[in-house]
């Protein structure tokens, strides 16, 4: 919820000032009802009048990067009490995950309350490019890996192409670091697409998503995008539905 006075100045009708005089001569109403109290609080669904016209706001967006810790749920609430990344968040606005993470894979995650960028970030055809480090049991050979970046198939469904690169082998443990870049989100994708050749993951990290990156952030950390960055993920999604 916002003070009405903000939120009447952001549909552009007039300033915050303006709106305090209109409260004051009992122009302003809230689903009917007048509002007498300088500091009352509304939600952006409520219907605002003045003078009896509807005013047409618009909830302000917020987009948040996170650096998402193990142990932590990637929903919005969770039956079983457990603690979800919106938990994490300090932030008013009713905001979700853009996608999924599982319970103990960590990395980068987006959470915002635009739902028209949600909807094309995730979408397949879009072609957004998440780049995981997978930490599996066992060594894989070139030519399994080369299965994963020609597609595999996962619950009936062959997936799309990938990225794949073995980046470090720990003989020893019997250990492996493997980069996976997907461009789908599918429930479980990676654990799945490594299960498919024979290999269970021990440890998953989304490092990156799109040009996006949580370097800066220490685990359970967050930040906001700023304007360029937003700006730039409509661009990237923008450039593949033309």
């Amino acid at each position: 919820m916002e003070r009405i006075q903000k939120i009447v100045s952001q549909s552009g009708y007039c300033s915050r000032r303006k709106v305090e005089q209109l409260i004051k001569e009992g122009r302003v109403k809230v689903n009917g009802v007048a509002v007498t109290q300088m500091g009352t609080k509304a939600n952006y669904s409520d219907n605002i009048t003045i003078d009896g016209n509807s005013i047409n706001v618009k909830e302000e967006k917020v987009y948040y990067i996170i650096n998402k810790p193990r142990g932590i749920i990637t929903s919005t609430s969770d039956d079983k009490n457990r603690k979800t990344v919106i938990d994490l968040i300090d932030e008013e606005k009713r905001i979700y995950p853009v996608g999924r993470l599982d319970y103990d894979t960590t990395g980068v995650l987006l959470l915002t309350n635009d739902g028209e960028l949600t909807n094309l970030l995730i979408h397949p055809k879009n072609n957004i490019e998440k780049l995981y480090i997978a930490k599996i049991k066992g060594i894989p050979t070139k030519e399994e890996l080369q299965k994963l970046s020609r597609g595999v198939v996962i619950d009936g469904h062959k997936t799309s192409k990938a990225k794949v690169k073995l980046l470090k082998i720990n003989k020893p443990g019997n250990t492996s670091l493997v980069q996976l870049i997907i461009h789908e989100g599918k429930n479980h994708q990676v654990k799945k697409m490594f299960e498919s050749i024979g290999y269970d993951v021990i440890k998953l990290r989304r490092d990156r998503f799109a040009f996006l990156d949580v370097d800066t952030l220490k685990p359970g950390e967050y930040r906001k995008l700023s304007i360029k960055e937003v700006k730039c993920l409509y661009s990237l999604v923008k450039k593949t539905t033309d």
